[in-house]
Order: C-alpha cells, then sequence, then structure tokens
C-alpha cells in the first residue's frame, strides 16, 4: 500500500494560511502537538480532483528558516525532514499576502531555494484589490519559476484551481532553484522588491501617497525627528489643553468643600469629608482631563496605524541596547500601565530580552505618575512660554517622560551585558493600512480609560488615603502641638525623614511616599491630605495641593521629588505581577532593588546639583 502524500502550508504570518487550510479540508481535521515542543500541528485531508486524498498540513507562520521562535524552528525542520516522525513534504503550498507582496516574497526566496514541488496560493487577492493593488498572477509565476494561484480563503475562491495545482506540483521540481535563488538576505530584498513592482499591474493613487508617507515617516533619520516632535506636541497639549478642564474641577472640589463647611458643625465627620475624601481623593480627580488628552493621542496614534510605524522607528535604538522591536508593544503598553506591559511579555520568544524587558517596564512613565508630575510642574514652574507655542510646563513634562525612557534603555544595555547577557533577536512586523480614526472608537477608548482612573480614584486611592488620614488624625494634638507631630502617621514620616532629608525632601514628601506604594496617585492625595490635616486654620486648609507645594517647597526639593518619581518602583500590584511572570521573588526583588537606588541617587543628585545652581 502506498504511503498517502502530504502537503504543507508555509508562509510569513497573517498571510491568511490557516483561513485556506479551514477551506481546503473543512471538518477533516487533526490538531495534536509536534513531539518535544508545545507547538501546535494541524494536519487535515484535501480530496484532489482525481479523488486521491493528500495529508494537507498547516505548519506555523515563519519569517525564515533562520528559526527565531519554537514556531519557526518546527516550520523549518518539518520542511527540511529533519523532524522525527514527520515525513518531508511532498509539495509545498507557499501562501503569500497579495497586499504584502514585497514583504512576503522574501521568505518566499528561501522555500523556493530548497528546489521542491511548491504551488504559490497568491491570497487574499481582494484586500489587494481593495488597496487599489492590481497583480498580474502570470508575471509573478514566470519570475518565481513556479505554478501561482489567486486565492481568496474566506470567500472559497480559487480552491479547485489550487487543488489541481498541488495534484500537478510534482512535475515541476526546479533543479536549478539553489543555484538561481542561493542569495544573501539584502539580494533577496532587493530581488524581492523587482519582482514585486514586475507583478503589479497598477496601483491605486491612495496606495502610492500611503507609500509615499512611509518613505518620509519611516525614514530612518526624518522619521524619529517627526516622532519626538509629535511626542513634544503631546506633551505640551496635556496642560496647555487641560488647564481649563483641571481648573474647573479643581474649583468645584473647592465649592463642595467650602459648602460642607459651611454646612456641618465641627465634627469626625466633617473632617473626614473634607480633610479625607474632598481633599485627598478630589486632588487626584482633578487631573483627569490631563489622562484623558493623553489617551486621545495615543488611541489617535493607534487608530491612524501610526503607532507600528513608531515601533518600527524604535527598532533601530533598542536593538542598540540589545532589545529586539518586540520589546516596544511590552513597554508602549507600560506607559499606561506596567501591568499590562509585563504580561504583554509573554510573545517575546528569548527568554533575557523578555527578562530585561519585565525589568525595565517600570521605568516607562506610566499614566499613574501623571497627577504626580502635573501637581508639582504647576506648583513649582512657571506657566511661561519660551518660544512660539512652547510652554515651559510642556517642556519639563516631556523631559520627564524622555529622562524614563533613557533611563530603561541605558539600565537594558547594563542588564544585556550583565545577568541577562545575550545578543538581541530579529524583529519583523507588517504595517497596518493608514486610516481615520471613527469618532466612536475614540469615544469608547476615552471614557474606558477615563472609567479605569475614576475607578481607581473610587477603590484604592480612596481606601489608601482615608486610611492615611486616619493615621494623621489620631491621636490628637495637644494645644500648640502640631496635628502631623502627634500622630501615627507623623511618627512614620519621622522615621524615614533622617533618610530622606539628604536629598532634599521634607517630612511631607518622605511620608507620601507610602502610601504611594499602593497606587502613583497616592502621592498626590497624601500630600494634599497631609496639608489639609495639618493646617492651622479652614482658609489654610480649603487650599489645593498646588497652592501649598508653590508655598513651602523650594525649586531643588520639588525638583528631586520629580527625580524621585521618574526611576522609583511602581505599585504593588506591579511586583507581584512581575513575580508571577518570573516564577520567583528573585527577579522582582532585584526590580525593586535597583530601582530604590536609582530614585535616591537620581533625587539626590538633582537636589544637590539645583542648589549648587542656587535654584
Amino acid at each position: 500500500m502506498s504511503r498517502k502524500r502530504t502537503a504543507a502550508l508555509v508562509g510569513n504570518p497573517n498571510a491568511g494560511k490557516s483561513a485556506l487550510f479551514n477551506a481546503l479540508t473543512g471538518a477533516r481535521q487533526k490538531i495534536a502537538n509536534y513531539p518535544g515542543v508545545t507547538v501546535e500541528r494541524k494536519a487535515g485531508r484535501l480530496t484532489l480532483p482525481s479523488g486521491e486524498p493528500v495529508e494537507l498540513i498547516d505548519l506555523p507562520g515563519s519569517y525564515s528558516f533562520d528559526a527565531a521562535s519554537p514556531d519557526e524552528e518546527v516550520t523549518r525542520k518539518v520542511i527540511h525532514g529533519e523532524f522525527d516522525g514527520e515525513a518531508l513534504p511532498d509539495v509545498i503550498v507557499l501562501v503569500i499576502d497579495a497586499a504584502n507582496l514585497e514583504q512576503h516574497l522574501v521568505f518566499a526566496q528561501e522555500v523556493l531555494e530548497l528546489g521542491r514541488p511548491t504551488v504559490v496560493a497568491l491570497n487574499m487577492v481582494d484586500l489587494a484589490e481593495r488597496d487599489g493593488l492590481v497583480l498580474d498572477p502570470a508575471a509573478l509565476s514566470e519570475a518565481l519559476g513556479v505554478p501561482v494561484v489567486t486565492t481568496v480563503a474566506v470567500r472559497r475562491k480559487g480552491l479547485t484551481d489550487l487543488a489541481a495545482a498541488i495534484a500537478e506540483a510534482e512535475t515541476h521540481a526546479d533543479e536549478e532553484a539553489h543555484t538561481r535563488w542561493h542569495i544573501t538576505l539584502p539580494e533577496r530584498r532587493l530581488a524581492a522588491k523587482h519582482i514585486a513592482r514586475g507583478a503589479i499591474l497598477s496601483k491605486s493613487a491612495r496606495h502610492t501617497v500611503e507609500n509615499g508617507a512611509d518613505r518620509i515617516l519611516l525614514n530612518p533619520w526624518i522619521g524619529p525627528v517627526i516622532l519626538f516632535g509629535l511626542l513634544f506636541i503631546i506633551f505640551q497639549a496635556v496642560f496647555a489643553w487641560a488647564t481649563p478642564f483641571a481648573d474647573a474641577l479643581e474649583g468645584g472640589v473647592g465649592v463642595i468643600s467650602s459648602a460642607v463647611i459651611d454646612t456641618m458643625p465641627s465634627s469626625f465627620v466633617r473632617d473626614f469629608l473634607t480633610e479625607g475624601v474632598l481633599a485627598g481623593v478630589g486632588s487626584v480627580v482633578v487631573f483627569l482631563p490631563q489622562i484623558v488628552i493623553l489617551f486621545f493621542f495615543i488611541l489617535i496614534m493607534e487608530a491612524t496605524g501610526y503607532m507600528a510605524r513608531a515601533a518600527f522607528l524604535m527598532d533601530r535604538l533598542m536593538a542598540g541596547v540589545g532589545l529586539s522591536g518586540k520589546s516596544f508593544i511590552p513597554l508602549l503598553s507600560s506607559f499606561a500601565c506596567a501591568i499590562p506591559g509585563i504580561m504583554a511579555t509573554r510573545s517575546i520568544p528569548d527568554a533575557k530580552d523578555r527578562l530585561t524587558t519585565i525589568l525595565v517596564a517600570p521605568l516607562m512613565t506610566c499614566s499613574a505618575r501623571l497627577p504626580v508630575y502635573a501637581v508639582i510642574i504647576a506648583a513649582v514652574i512657571p506657566s511661561t512660554t519660551i518660544g512660539p507655542g512652547i510652554g515651559l510646563q510642556g517642556l519639563v513634562l516631556f523631559a520627564l517622560y524622555l529622562a524614563g525612557i533613557v533611563g530603561a534603555m541605558v539600565v537594558a544595555l547594563v542588564l544585556r551585558h550583565s545577568v541577562a547577557k545575550g545578543a538581541a533577536s530579529g524583529f519583523i512586523m507588517e504595517m497596518p493600512r493608514y486610516q481615520l480614526p471613527r469618532f466612536k472608537d475614540l469615544a469608547i477608548g476615552l471614557w474606558q480609560r477615563a472609567w479605569v482612573f475614576l475607578r481607581r480614584a473610587g477603590t484604592i486611592i480612596f481606601m489608601v488615603t482615608i486610611a492615611l488620614w486616619l493615621m494623621l488624625s489620631f491621636p490628637k494634638a495637644e494645644p500648640g502641638e502640631s496635628q502631623m507631630d502627634a500622630s501615627v502617621a507623623g511618627m512614620i514620616a519621622s522615621g524615614l525623614h533622617p533618610v530622606l532629608e539628604p536629598i532634599g525632601f521634607n517630612r511631607e514628601m518622605s511620608l507620601a511616599l507610602v502610601p504611594a506604594m499602593a497606587a502613583r496617585e497616592v502621592a498626590v492625595s497624601a500630600l494634599a491630605t497631609t496639608y489639609a490635616v495639618d493646617a492651622s486654620d479652614e482658609d489654610v486648609a480649603a487650599e489645593g495641593v498646588t497652592d501649598r507645594i508653590a508655598a513651602s517647597w523650594s525649586l531643588p526639593t520639588a525638583l528631586a521629588f520629580l527625580a524621585w518619581f521618574v526611576f522609583a518602583p511602581q505599585c504593588i500590584s506591579t511586583i507581584a505581577v512581575a513575580r508571577r511572570e518570573t516564577n520567583g521573588w528573585k527577579w522582582p526583588a532585584f526590580m525593586v532593588g535597583y530601582l530604590f537606588v536609582l530614585a535616591y541617587v537620581f533625587a539626590g543628585l538633582t537636589f544637590w546639583i539645583a542648589t549648587a545652581l542656587g535654584l
């Protein structure tokens, strides 16, 4: 009895292989794991026009036979007949995305170099036509030297022709393929560009415009300038646009606080509402406009397709410090919150690369730090312009975010040459189409992020602030004694202050660092609550935390506090997630330790240098 013939589907990720596999085999599939690995093996039965059954194997997506992941290693071994218990495929079905022809042709040349019976499935031609591309399959077939069949897997178009081509494929083996396609990677890329040009009959004006935009935005010299210019504009807008709304919210909190003071007699409940809830939680809520504006720009960048291009631009910088572009998305996610950023590192195949990304993710300035930055900057940095449309406050905010990025890159470089030694892995990604953002999607995205912020204000921040208020309120001070000196919280602050005083911190700042470990925003509510409880009269208590900081902090002290929050460890939840993702406490402890050291050293340097300069 003769062995059943086999055919293998290979191609880049997102080429539509799985959809084509499902369309060709239907429900006649078997799913298991390859021996010794956790990579899934999908096989099904394809019936040829003659009625002959063929085993069709859907191999994992791959960018190269130079494997950079377990998935690519499986594909390489199966295609080369090196996998124990797996027969060498009789026919290779090379699946190419018609809309990304040039990119997919790079790997196609590696497959063709084998000289094995091959059929090209030019898939998703409907999407290519939608993008304005008209392709010539005959020209592509002539250039590659193998049959090319156009398919639309999801609509079951071209399946009969593809099955017929598979049946005849063994008569099309190219014995000279190795000599023809045995070229270097740069030569393959150049050949892919020429082959793609020869196969494209026409392209729409939109496609031409998008390619022109990519030539500018992805230019290795112009692209980074545009990216950092855009980031600079975003941080200018965070202050300039948010100020009226933040002032209105702060005014609203002030009116409510005054109304409570006027209508309620002096009591524990009134102090709870004014000093705890309104002064503490209210001082954080007023920064909702900054959060919304920041995420408005992030969502715009994602929806238009620019965010993926930013990842491409950052790959060169990250490769210089030993990270791959695969680390960019987790680090980018960490600007919103380090928790999903650390969890997103699961997509990084290299263990040392993944560990380094986890360890530096807390250095990305998460949205929880924005209220801290905003209140300190508003208190001590003048609201002046230093050029057309360039505000000093926005410039300082941009510098703080940039300091976090630079710090992360330097730490990554050190880690990749010490405890997480290893070379950077390759990074390939497909550029999404440019699109106009949909108003509905933006609105939903902004609402979700605003709700997350408000929910934190109503849960974690509320509970920690009230706990701090209770510790600040008891035991009660004797006549002539400061309430903070007499309180439990004051005792804690007195214990921490000798350690933090050399770097310019006062007792209120020292105390605020403790509850800030629960959530970064709590530092603001902690300062507000501390000043409200320790106020000498109701008029002083009604002042906002920004006014109190402006009146009592020196500029070197304020700058040192900002420097601390650039480098200090993030919330306890982040540390817990790092422990789960690294399967132990060794690396989270290392992460917390080095971040505290960096925070102390750079806060001290900032304070000492600013003091020496007479600021």
